[in-house]
């Protein structure tokens, strides 16, 4: 089965264009001032109309206040809040009342001890997200380009919906869904030239690998 793919971190139409029609089933915009993919909700609104009823639009936010949320919700009009900070179970549980939208939780992953993390959000949020943990003095949750020990999510209930995140690129994604079965791909600088700054050629190489890796996939289910 070929799995969602969400291209995050998007900055301009180009980007988004390219990624719908390469088939993104997410587009991923973050609202985090010190990240280099950082972007004013007014913009991403303007720009994420390229993908609104082609692809799931998604806002990324880092711990972020009431004021901030009401904005991003209403300029970009998001299908689903992704958090990526230190939300806890009860914040996401009155966000989604208070907007009726789904939630992504982002949980980052080094030892097998984080995932225990999970379950306090079971029931709450409609998907998680995992991601390696940032490398030491990093500003950026994620991001980094790093990956984290994928056999830790072998042993996962196999309920839990998932997207894979952390340091995903053309060359290691195959083996990426070898050994996590993730229904969900997330990547950003994997398909990136400069930190922010999207590459489209590398957005195809990424579908590609995502393709093939798929195809085999359902070949040897055979």
């Amino acid at each position: 089965m070929k799995p969602d793919v969400k291209i995050c971190g998007l900055k301009t139409s180009e980007a988004v264009e390219k990624a719908v029609s390469l088939g993104a089933t997410h587009v991923g915009f973050i609202f985090f001032e010190k990240s280099p993919r950082n972007i004013e909700p007014d913009i991403a609104g303007r720009i994420a109309e390229k993908a609104r009823g082609r692809a799931k639009i998604v806002a990324v936010t880092v711990d972020a206040d009431n004021d901030d949320l009401d904005d991003i919700v209403y300029l970009l009009k998001p299908d689903i809040l992704q958090f990526h900070g230190h939300e806890t179970p009860e914040q996401v549980l009155t966000i989604k009342a208070l907007y009726g939208i789904p939630v992504m939780k982002v949980l980052s992953i080094r030892e097998p001890g984080d995932l225990k993390r999970i379950d306090p959000y079971i029931g709450i949020v409609d998907r998680f997200l995992f991601d390696a943990k940032a490398p030491e003095g990093s500003e950026l949750p994620g991001g980094n380009g790093v990956t984290f020990d994928w056999r830790l999510l072998q042993n996962l209930d196999a309920d839990i919906d998932y997207m894979l995140s952390g340091g995903l690129h053309k060359d290691n994604v195959a083996q990426a869904l070898k050994e996590t079965g993730a229904r969900g791909l997330d990547v950003s600088s994997g398909v990136e030239s400069a930190p922010g700054v999207k590459d489209l050629a590398r957005m195809e190489e990424f579908f590609k690998s995502v393709q093939l890796a798929s195809e085999r996939t359902t070949g040897s289910a055979k």
